[in-house]
């Protein structure tokens, strides 16, 4: 285990410091950094200036080891627009990003365990092609769409909920919900065709032949096993939705990571834009590492 453990981190690694290559060298693939960056009508004296202080004049190499040293050392640069370190306007929009992406997460997982186990169990029946028809629908309705139609009906007609802003939980709920929705039907699909895998498995079989109840043959063997693939997929969506649901939080003015990316580009504030995609493969990279390890707690049969 603890080589296994070395091994991922040091892959960890290398990917970050490929990312960290990558999110650099974008910044020279427009030509002129220091002219994309300043404002519009901005004079060459200024242009001149601005380069100089960012240090866009000096080459390449020594600017990447610059950047590079000053990202070891949790110094990610300075704002543009805010004229505040981009560490801490992050780490403001971080709580809002959180608690959206752990309530979208954790409605979704448990809708869509319930409807994919439904539709697994009570296959070619009813209630199966209703769960997979509430799971298409939930894959095929757009985010920004189904976002607008929540405010329509809950915020424009009935008044239930305020349609946009952040620190209730009347204001979560939309949001959640629509950020949700897509992963719900995902969840749901997935788990339906692998637990109806694991149930045409021998042990299952066997455990059959034994006379366990279905119910322990469910939830303490077959759903145990069909619930590795979906651990990947949950890793996945919650890096996604930690990176910033950019759609989500425009549509209901929430206050995260994916609202203040869509200012910074915007803005042209490219210092902002480098921190919020570094930490976007942060978060992607770490949860990686998490559900590899996790795999082993679920199927002890898998080999480090």
């Amino acid at each position: 285990m603890p080589r296994y453990i070395l091994s991922r981190i040091g892959q960890a690694v290398l990917v970050m410091f490929g990312v960290s290559l990558l999110i650099f060298y974008s910044l020279h693939l427009t030509g002129d950094p220091a002219a994309v960056m300043m404002p519009p009508g901005s004079s060459q004296q200024e242009i001149d200036v601005f380069r100089h202080s960012m240090g866009f004049d000096q080459p390449l190499l020594q600017q990447y080891g610059h950047y590079l040293g000053n990202v070891l050392r949790g110094d990610l640069g300075a704002s543009l627009r805010y004229e505040q370190p981009v560490v801490s306007l992050i780490a403001a929009r971080i709580p809002a990003t959180l608690l959206l992406a752990v309530a979208a997460l954790v409605w979704s997982t448990a809708a869509g365990l319930l409807l994919g186990i439904i539709s697994a169990v009570r296959r070619d029946s009813v209630w199966d092609l209703l769960a997979r028809l509430l799971a298409f629908s939930g894959q095929a309705i757009p985010v920004f769409w189904l976002g607008l139609l929540l405010i329509i009906l809950f915020s424009l007609n009935l008044h239930w909920l305020p349609s946009g802003g952040y620190g209730s939980a009347s204001q979560l709920l939309m949001p959640a919900v629509s950020l949700g929705a897509y992963y719900m039907s995902a969840i749901a699909r997935l788990v339906r065709a692998s637990l109806i895998d694991v149930l045409q498995q021998e042990y299952i079989r066997t455990a059959q032949a034994k006379g366990l109840s279905q119910t322990r043959i469910l939830f303490l063997h077959a759903l145990r096993n069909a619930l590795i693939p979906v651990v990947t997929v949950q890793g996945m969506y919650f890096a996604s939705l930690l990176g910033g649901a950019l759609v989500t939080e425009i549509i209901f003015a929430w206050p995260g990571i994916g609202r203040l990316a869509v200012q910074a580009i915007q803005n042209r504030d490219f210092p902002l834009v480098q921190a919020i995609v570094l930490l976007a493969a942060l978060v992607f990279v770490v949860i990686n590492l998490l559900i590899d390890l996790l795999y082993v707690v679920l199927n002890p049969r898998i080999k480090l």
